[in-house]
C-alpha cells in the first residue's frame, strides 16, 4: 500500500500500514467528554451540516462518517442541518441530492433541520445583541469595509459608523428587515475589537441585505445572516455537543465562541480536524462546477468526478468508503493521502462482494477445429470463490469463442505465457487448448485463431496431471451479448493537479486518456439481467457495474478499477 505523508514540512510521520483503525483524537475528546460529564447527562449531539449549493464529494463523505459515525459509538444523535443562508446559490436539487448521498452511505439523521427554521430566532438575537451595544449598522461600502479591516499585520480601525446609538442601530436595522435598503447598502456588524490580531474578529458582519428568493422561505426576508454568525447559534439551538469542522474554521472558532458567550446560550464547542486531500482529486467546488459548465466532464454524476454521484455511479460501495475514511482517521494537521489507498477498500470490498462474469472488452475469435459444429455445452462456474454461499452459475461454451486480443501473440515475446501458435492453455473451468494456425485480413490483421482441444480436459483439469501456465477467460460466440464498455482513469495526470507551470492552467493536467468506450465487447449471456449499481468481476478484467444509461437493447457498463495486472508491469518494462 502506498504511505501517505503528512504535508507538515517538520513533521516526519508517514502512514504505511496495512488497513487498521487509526487513533482518532475526535474519539478520543468525545469519549473523555463522555466520562467527565463535560454536559451532564445529555445525549451527545452532532450535526452535518452542508450548504446546498452543490453536489457532495468525497471531501464531504470523511465528514459525514465522523459526525454520524462518532456519534453512534456513545450512543448520540446526528442532525443533518442544511445552512441554507445563502438563498442565490442554493436549489432544491442540491437539498435532495444531499439527502440521498447521506443514506447511500449508509447513516440516518436524527432531525432533518434548516439554518432558515432559525432566522426568527437569529433576527432576535441580533436585536439583543445590538440593544447589548454590541452589534451596529454600518454604512460602508464592501470595499471600504475591506480597506477599513486593516491586513494580517496592520489592524484595522473604526467604522466612522461605529458608535452610532442604539437606537439609531435598532431603527436602521429594523428598516433592513422591512426592506427599505437597496442590496449592499448597509450590513449588520458586531462589535468586537478591529485592532484583533485574529482578522475575524475585527467586527465581522452578522447580516447583509439580499432582496432574493430563498427555495424555504420565499420572499419573507431581505436580509440574511452569514454563515459566522448562523452557524454558532444553529448549533447552540439544537444544543449540538460536538460540532466538528475542517482545520479552516480553526482561526474562527474565537468569534463562534463569542456569539455563544455573549448570547448566554447552550456552550456548544467547535472542534477542527484535517480535512480529506487524495492525490490526482480536485475537491473545490467552485472548479468541480467549472468542469461541468465547460463540458469537460458530462455532469457532476460523471464517473471521473469525485462527487458522491459520481463514484457511485462508477461502482464504489459505501461500505469500502466507510471502511477507507475509518483508516484515515482524523488528526489536527492537514496532509494527502494517496488515492491507491482509497483504490485498496474498493478493490477489498469488491473481492467480497461482486458476482464473477466472463467478459471479452476487445474480442478475437478462437476456433475450435476439433469440436463438434452446432454443440453446445455448459461448464459451472463459481459465482463468486470469496464467498461459498454465492452458488455456481452454468455458462453455455461452444465450437467459436471469443478470447481477448492480447491473450494471442503470434510472436511471443519471453515470459508471455497465453495463447501462441504450438502453446497449450487453459479456457477457465472449461478445456485446455493448442493454438495452430491464424486467419489475417487483407491488411494482416489476425481475424481468427485456429486451435484444438483436448475433450478429456473438461473443467479445466488434464487427466494426465499435466500443468499449463495460463488460464484464459473466454465468450461463446453463439451466446455473447453486445456491451459498450466505459473504462474510466484518474481525471488528472499529475498526483497533484495544481502543480502547472507559471502561466498555466489547472485544466493543463487533464488526464486525456480518463475515458475510453469500447462498443463491442462480449460479455456471457447472465449478464443480460445485471442491473445498475450491482458490482461484478469481470474476470481478469477488473470491477464494473451497469450503468444507468444500460438497457435491455443497449448494455452499457462501467470500469469501477481494473485488476492489478502483473503482465502489463513486465510488458511495459520489456517494451514488448
Amino acid at each position: 500500500m502506498a504511505a501517505t505523508t503528512d504535508s507538515n514540512p517538520e513533521s516526519t510521520a508517514t502512514r504505511t500500514e496495512e488497513p487498521r483503525t487509526t487513533p482518532n483524537f475526535l474519539r478520543d475528546i468525545i469519549a473523555e467528554d463522555v466520562r467527565t460529564k463535560k454536559y451532564g447527562d445529555a445525549t451527545i449531539q452532532t450535526r452535518f451540516p452542508p450548504e446546498p449549493n452543490g453536489y457532495l464529494h468525497i471531501g464531504h463523505a470523511k465528514a459525514i462518517c465522523l459526525d454520524f459515525g462518532l456519534a453512534d459509538e456513545v450512543g448520540g444523535r446526528t442532525n443533518l442541518r442544511f445552512d441554507d443562508t445563502n438563498p442565490e446559490k442554493e436549489e432544491q436539487e442540491y437539498v435532495d441530492s444531499i439527502q440521498a448521498d447521506v443514506r447511500w452511505l449508509g447513516f440516518e439523521w436524527e432531525r432533518l433541520c434548516y439554518a432558515s427554521d432559525y432566522f426568527h430566532q437569529l433576527y432576535d438575537w441580533a436585536i439583543q445583541l445590538i440593544k447589548a451595544g454590541k452589534a451596529y449598522v454600518d454604512d460602508l461600502t464592501a470595499d471600504e469595509i475591506r480597506q477599513y479591516r486593516g491586513t494580517l499585520t496592520e489592524p484595522g480601525k473604526n467604522s466612522p459608523y461605529r458608535d452610532r446609538s442604539v437606537e439609531e442601530n435598532l431603527d436602521l436595522f429594523t428598516r433592513m428587515k422591512a426592506g427599505e435598503f437597496p442590496d449592499g447598502t448597509r450590513v449588520l456588524r458586531a462589535k468586537i475589537d478591529m485592532a484583533s490580531p485574529n482578522i475575524n474578529m475585527r467586527d465581522p458582519i452578522m447580516y447583509r441585505i439580499l432582496h432574493a428568493e430563498h427555495h424555504r422561505t420565499g420572499n419573507e426576508w431581505c436580509i440574511y445572516p452569514m454563515y459566522d454568525y448562523a452557524h454558532g447559534q444553529s448549533d447552540s439551538i439544537e444544543q449540538v455537543t460536538h460540532s466538528m469542522c475542517t482545520l479552516e474554521f480553526a482561526d474562527h472558532q474565537p468569534l463562534y465562541k463569542w456569539f455563544i458567550e455573549n448570547l448566554g446560550i447552550f456552550p456548544s464547542q467547535q472542534i477542527e480536524f484535517d480535512r480529506l486531500n487524495l492525490t490526482y482529486t480536485m475537491l473545490s467546488k467552485r472548479k468541480l462546477l467549472q468542469l461541468v459548465n465547460e463540458n469537460r466532464v458530462s455532469g457532476w454524476d460523471d464517473p471521473r468526478m469525485p462527487t458522491l454521484n459520481g463514484i457511485r455511479r462508477r461502482g464504489f460501495t459505501p461500505e469500502a468508503l466507510r471502511a477507507f475514511c475509518g483508516y484515515i482517521g482524523a488528526t489536527r494537521t492537514n496532509g494527502t493521502t494517496d488515492i491507491e489507498v482509497l483504490e485498496h477498500f474498493q478493490r477489498d470490498d469488491l473481492n467480497k462482494r461482486a458476482s464473477r462474469a466472463m467478459a471479452v472488452l476487445r474480442p478475437l475469435k478462437l476456433v475450435i477445429t476439433n469440436y463438434p459444429e452446432g454443440q453446445t455445452e455448459h461448464v459451472e462456474v463459481q459465482n463468486n470463490p470469496e464467498d461459498p454461499t454465492a452458488g455456481t452459475r452454468q455458462v453455455p461454451f461452444s465450437r467459436e469463442i471469443y478470447i481477448e486480443q492480447d491473450d494471442f501473440r503470434e510472436v511471443p515475446p519471453p515470459k508471455y505465457y497465453r495463447l501462441s501458435p504450438g502453446k497449450e492453455v487453459r479456457l477457465r473451468s472449461a478445456y485446455f487448448v493448442t493454438a495452430q494456425s491464424v486467419v489475417k485480413d487483407d491488411a494482416g490483421n489476425i481475424t481468427e485463431v485456429h486451435c484444438t482441444y483436448d475433450p478429456a480436459s473438461r473443467g479445466g483439469n488434464s487427466p494426465d496431471g499435466r500443468k499449463v501456465k495460463s488460464t484464459m477467460h473466454w465468450v461463446s460466440a453463439a451466446h455473447a451479448l453486445t456491451a459498450e464498455v466505459r473504462l474510466y482513469d484518474k481525471l488528472f495526470s499529475k498526483p497533484d493537479p495544481y502543480d502547472f507551470p507559471e502561466g498555466g492552467d489547472l485544466f493543463d493536467n487533464l488526464n486525456p486518456n480518463s475515458l475510453e468506450v469500447i462498443t463491442d465487447a462480449k460479455l456471457e449471456p447472465s449478464l443480460a439481467a445485471a442491473k445498475p449499481g450491482a458490482p461484478y468481476q469481470f474476470e481478469r478484467v477488473g470491477y464494473f457495474t451497469p450503468d444507468p444509461d444500460s438497457t435491455a437493447d443497449k448494455l452499457v457498463f462501467n470500469r469501477t478499477l481494473p485488476l492489478k495486472d502483473s503482465w502489463a508491469k513486465i510488458e511495459k518494462k520489456t517494451g514488448a
